[in-house]
């Protein structure tokens, strides 16, 4: 589990679908969406982590692609 597809799959099995058209967006609001499932303790502290990894990892290569 190490890629943005992979956290976009944990969030549809709570019925979290984010598409909104521009990638640095939904990579933004799957960050918000994490941040509420662990704060609803629906994700351990290692799966929390690994998440927000990626997340910082897939929004860093973003943001240079668009500079």
């Amino acid at each position: 589990m190490d890629k943005f597809y992979d956290v976009l799959q944990e969030l549809k099995k709570y019925d979290i679908y984010i598409h909104l058209g521009k990638r640095l967006w939904d990579i933004e609001l799957a960050a918000l969406e994490i941040d509420n499932l662990y704060k609803a303790g629906l994700l351990t502290p290692q799966k929390y982590s690994k998440f927000k990894l990626i997340l910082a990892h897939e929004h860093r290569l973003e943001s240079k692609l668009i500079r």
